[in-house]
């Protein structure tokens, strides 16, 4: 079976849980977490860049299942080489 990898980025509530969800999903969607990074954390909000590794061509599974947690924000999904 063929990865594929992005790099998303996500805001999600500064909060105990938040990033557990987040993984969770990550995983129920059928995706590998292969990095993360934190940038910042402030206001309440948190912004994650998640290297996450996908079976098959398009990451949009993983997308949706984050932008259905309630105040997770996907921002942007890179390509990762």
């Amino acid at each position: 079976m063929l990865f594929r990898s992005v790099r998303i980025r996500v805001a999600l509530p500064d909060r105990q849980g938040s990033l557990g969800a987040v993984a969770s999903a990550i995983g129920f969607a059928g995706g590998d977490i292969r990095g993360l990074v934190v940038l910042s954390s402030e206001g309440g909000r948190g912004i994650d860049d998640i290297t996450v590794a996908f079976p098959g061509n398009d990451p949009a599974d993983v997308v949706n299942v984050l932008n259905a947690i309630g105040g997770v924000e996907v921002i942007s999904v890179t390509p990762v080489n």
